[in-house]
């Protein structure tokens, strides 16, 4: 795949000095903390040491009084407390925090999660009737619940009260719940508008600890939750979730709840935990219960308070997701036969596939390999209860919920965000659809938009790269949506003790001005990365043709012995 290398901007040299003196960094440094609204050094200050007491004030949250005062009700008068949530980590891991605290004060409270087959995304009537017929009066949605209408007005006349916790964007009509907690609402005053679901909920306990005196050290083991929530839904490590992500971090890796630490021994991640090893090693284990079987195994294991009982817990919850891993591929590959089967669609700008029997638990997996290969809005469909149910899945400034909203005529529903969101229609709507999609894609989506973008921070030449240089890159983690990995270019070079590894990826050292990197480069999946067969990046490279890359640098461990490598993420040959 071709990418677009896009440089960040180069702020003005009379800022870059300033930040650099006070805060004593050199240029490259400072203008890449100028780029991530690094300006002073109280600024820098805050950026690179987070502190809890920068959080802000939960009951600047619309709604946020009427949900305390419901829940202060409700404990008051021994009322049953139902905690729902969605089945995806950021709904487990939000239903695992919420339920955690009520339980520890609290004993009239359980937890349900919607099935994924027999009753859909969100706020579903079987979950309604349950809470009503099992005498639960107070129902607190996490992670959903911000376009169920008619399901809490049918709640409302059951005699049930709902308090919704939401990220996602409302609709224009808000459900009559009690209350309704969505920084996204358009009059609510809560300064920061990114928080996941789990964060929504834990502004919440926050809150109500605040008002009957629970110091807010007692919060802190919920951090660990928080954070997976914050990496795995992929919002932006920026403001409030920076601090969040920052100190869950730090909790995950010193002091995990046994859940998470019997997932990190299944995953064998034995170093320093970071938020890619969640998005891509404990996140999909979690998540792997409701995309195959059931969400509650996951909060099950969750809210474990015995390592070894977690262990047993996480040892299937692994074996769940292996089943995934087969069905994920298997499905991956019928979707890329249809594509390349599909001659007039190869020129779309987006891509809509429905097959029947697609498993709907990875279909947005699936989405988002489809995006991988063919880079474009996409969206995969499965027949659910008699309909067409489907993931989206975006590319990089390109707002899909916005793009499916236009086709509403033709949905019975759909809910989301920029870069992911659902929907359900009638089979046979699966046509005019997928057409209509495609002419809403193309009036929106420009050309920049159908080609992956690699951001580079700035140039470095060879003998920047060193200890010093990193040691201060590392203490700019967590990395993540809002603040990247630092991405790095270095120009004419050429490839030296050049080596294939597993028969795809590569190993080598780089030359600059006749000196050769200590960072030994690794580009994985480069190996035949070539239109002609004799012009592989790999003879390419041990041909000493000149080149220029983009990296990251990185620490590797190995028999205790650690050295910095650089992940190239693309080769440009001149």
């Amino acid at each position: 795949m071709e990418y677009v290398w896009k440089q960040k901007p180069k702020t003005s040299q009379l800022a870059i000095e300033k930040l650099g003196k006070e805060i004593n960094v050199n240029p490259t440094l400072a203008n890449m903390l100028i780029n991530r609204g690094v300006e002073s050094f109280d600024q820098a200050k805050d950026y690179f040491r987070p502190s809890l007491s920068q959080l802000h004030d939960p009951f600047l949250m619309k709604g946020m009084s009427s949900a305390v005062t419901r829940i202060e009700k409700a404990v008051l008068q021994q009322e049953r407390i139902l905690v729902y949530g969605d089945y995806d980590v950021d709904g487990t891991t939000a239903v695992a925090l919420m339920y955690g605290f009520l339980k520890g004060f609290y004993p009239h409270v359980d937890f349900y999660i919607p099935d994924r087959y027999k009753e859909g995304y969100g706020i579903s009537e079987r979950g309604v009737r349950f809470a009503a017929e099992n005498g639960f009066s107070l129902v607190i949605a996490l992670d959903c619940g911000i376009k169920a209408i008619d399901k809490v007005r049918l709640a409302k006349e059951l005699g049930v009260d709902f308090i919704i916790c939401d990220h996602h964007t409302p609709g224009d009509q808000l459900p009559a719940a009690v209350a309704v907690l969505d920084a996204k609402q358009e009059d609510c005053p809560y300064p920061y508008k990114e928080l996941s679901g789990c964060g929504v909920g834990f502004k919440l306990i926050q809150a109500y600890a605040k008002t009957h005196g629970i110091e807010e050290s007692g919060l802190y083991p919920y951090l660990d939750l928080l954070v997976v929530s914050i990496a795995a839904d992929i919002v932006p490590i920026t403001g409030e979730n920076r601090i969040l992500a920052y100190y869950g971090l730090d909790r995950i890796n010193n002091n995990p709840r046994p859940g998470l630490k019997a997932l990190i021994l299944q995953a064998k991640v034995e170093k320093e935990i970071q938020i890619s090893d969640i998005v891509f090693k404990i996140g999909p284990r979690i998540n792997a219960s409701g995309r195959l079987e059931h969400a509650q195994a996951s909060v099950e294991l969750l809210i474990s308070s015995n390592l070894d009982e977690a262990i047993e817990r996480a040892k299937l919850v692994d074996e769940v997701n292996a089943t995934r891993r087969n069905f994920d591929e298997n499905i991956t590959k019928e979707a890329f036969e249809m594509l390349a089967l599909r001659e007039e669609e190869a020129q779309w700008n987006s891509t809509v596939l429905f097959k029947e029997d697609w498993h709907k638990g990875v279909i947005g997996i699936v989405a988002s390999r489809c995006i991988e290969k063919y880079y474009r809005p996409t969206i995969i469909l499965t027949e659910s209860n008699n309909k067409a149910t489907g993931s989206a899945r975006s590319v990089v400034d390109f707002d899909i919920y916005e793009a499916i909203a236009e086709c509403a005529d033709l949905l019975d529903q759909f809910g989301g965000h920029k870069y992911a969101a659902g929907l359900t229609l009638s089979v046979d709507k699966v046509p005019a659809f997928q057409a209509k999609f495609e002419q809403v894609v193309k009036s929106r989506i420009e050309a920049i938009h159908l080609k992956p973008v690699i951001e580079i921070d700035d140039v470095l030449l060879l003998d920047q790269i060193n200890y010093k240089f990193y040691s201060i890159l590392k203490q700019m983690a967590p990395f993540g949506p809002g603040n990247t990995e630092p991405v790095f270019r270095i120009n004419n070079v050429y490839a030296d003790e050049v080596t294939v590894l597993k028969d795809k990826h590569l190993r080598f050292k780089i030359v600059q001005d006749g000196q050769v990197t200590t960072p030994v480069c690794l580009g994985f999946g480069m190996a035949d990365r070539a239109k002609d067969p004799d012009l592989t990046t790999v003879n390419m490279l041990r041909g000493k043709m000149r080149f220029d890359i983009v990296a990251e640098m990185r620490e590797n461990f190995f028999r205790d012995k650690s050295s910095l490598q650089l992940y190239v993420k693309d080769i440009k040959f001149d």
